[in-house]
């Protein structure tokens, strides 16, 4: 599976306005956006992965084209999937990169794999 490049771009210049210690990883089929050692985002070809939190999950499912995340067949509270055509104008995507930096803020880091 391929990822969105004009949506990665975008989002990449987002981050890039207010974050300093960014990585964007190739997985799940797709591009990744971690900052701060936080998965942040993740970018496929149709939508985008967010990772909003516990606090904001339920404000979010409220908005159009948003769904419960359900990567592997289980819901991860949290994390949503918004769909690419409710994210066309840059103030569509910012609300949704700052609910998403927002929590990155607070997020704890996944523990590091021992090499």
């Amino acid at each position: 599976m391929s990822y969105n490049e004009q949506l990665a771009d975008r989002v990449r210049e987002l981050i890039a306005a207010t974050e300093n210690k960014i990585e964007e990883k190739k997985m799940f089929g797709g591009l990744c956006f971690m900052v701060n050692d936080k998965m942040l985002a993740g970018i496929e070809e149709e939508r985008m992965m967010l990772r909003i939190g516990p606090d904001g999950y339920e404000e979010a499912l409220e908005k159009e084209g948003c769904t419960p995340m359900d990567f592997t067949g289980k819901v991860m509270k949290g994390y949503v999937f918004v769909d690419l055509d409710v994210l066309a104008t840059n103030k569509q995507l910012s609300w949704w990169i700052s609910k998403a930096l927002a929590y990155n803020k607070i997020a704890k880091a996944s523990k590091k794999k021992k090499k």
